[in-house]
């Protein structure tokens, strides 16, 4: 049995992502970046003053338990600057994170988390904060290209490093709860679909000077799970490269007696994955999802495609700078 404890609600601030729109009509639960600039003092419309669309996906998530609140860091987005911009406009309290988890190997999560974890550490008096980390995450990676060759991708920290720049490393493949038991953090994603099939143009590197091999299925990629109460499971999936599918189905039957309220995040349903956007769509009706929340790299032919099917009331897409209350 996971010790899942419930919260009252939970509340995303999205730091980072590759879409601005402050100007579209959203629901009452979402806040608009431009809103929230406002409310912290922004008298004028400049570029300076709002915040900065980027490659990647970086949210603040702070779960309101009966005990308090508790905060963590879900990925940093691919950049330094993104992080400290975004951040400061929009008034992220940096000292209240407690933990940062870093969903995957990739660069446009993990390139602003050393800025973060400076920010975090410069709030909070020094004091270094866990890093969840899947040990599978740090061989080099690349991009088989259309010639043959391969284009590299940034390298993600090594442990060592990421203690050089104030965290504490947790390594591990297995799931477990965090924070007081508030958050879940999976273990490797179960592969049932037949048309989720990673990226098949990744590959990496198994040893040091070794040749690059085929990584299709990036299994260290984790998903992010919290229960609020009276609604559900919110489940959080920085770039499913497991496929959004499957990762549903790994939460359904990790909490069998909850039911799925909501998911957001990166759905991978863009570049050579639009061809299984319509096999998506379709069988994420057998999860009965109050809310679809998509992100970064989900692309807008996949937005377009859930929108028509689930109607504006479900599907809810992201952008940087809006606030949610789940």
């Amino acid at each position: 049995m996971i010790a899942l404890q419930p919260v009252d609600r939970v509340d995303v601030q999205v730091l980072v992502d590759n879409v601005t729109d402050s100007l579209s009509s959203t629901p009452a639960f979402v806040t608009r970046e431009w809103v929230t600039l406002q409310r912290r003092g922004m008298r004028i419309q400049a570029g300076g003053s709002l915040c900065c669309a980027n490659h990647g996906l970086s949210l603040v998530i702070t779960a309101h338990g009966s005990n308090g609140a508790c905060t963590l860091l879900f990925d940093g987005g691919p950049v330094d600057y993104a992080v400290e911009h975004n951040g400061v406009r929009l008034g992220v309290d940096f000292a209240a994170v407690q933990a940062v988890i870093l969903s995957h190997g990739h660069w446009d999560h993990a390139g602003g988390i050393p800025r973060a974890l400076g920010m975090i550490l410069g709030a909070n008096g020094g004091r270094a904060v866990p890093l969840y980390l899947h040990p599978g995450m740090f061989r080099p990676r690349g991009q088989r290209q259309t010639d043959g060759g391969v284009l590299p991708m940034d390298p993600i920290p090594t442990p060592d490093q990421w203690m050089l720049f104030g965290a504490e490393p947790v390594i591990t493949a297995e799931p477990q709860t965090i924070l007081d038991d508030m958050f879940w953090v999976s273990g490797e994603i179960p592969r049932r679909t037949a048309y989720e099939q990673g990226v098949a143009t990744q590959v990496c590197r198994l040893a040091e000077g070794a040749d690059w091999t085929p990584d299709p299925l990036l299994t260290d990629e984790r998903f992010l799970a919290v229960h609020v109460r009276g609604k559900g499971l919110v489940v959080f999936s920085a770039c499913s490269h497991a496929g959004v599918v499957n990762v549903l189905h790994h939460a359904r039957e990790t909490f069998p007696d909850l039911k799925l309220h909501a998911v957001m995040g990166g759905f991978h349903l863009s570049g050579p994955t639009e061809a299984v956007i319509s096999e998506t769509v379709h069988d994420l009706s057998g999860f009965c999802l109050d809310l679809i929340i998509p992100a970064h790299c989900t692309g807008w032919r996949a937005v377009n495609a859930l929108e028509r099917a689930y109607g504006e009331r479900i599907v809810v897409p992201s952008a940087v700078g809006k606030r949610f209350s789940l």
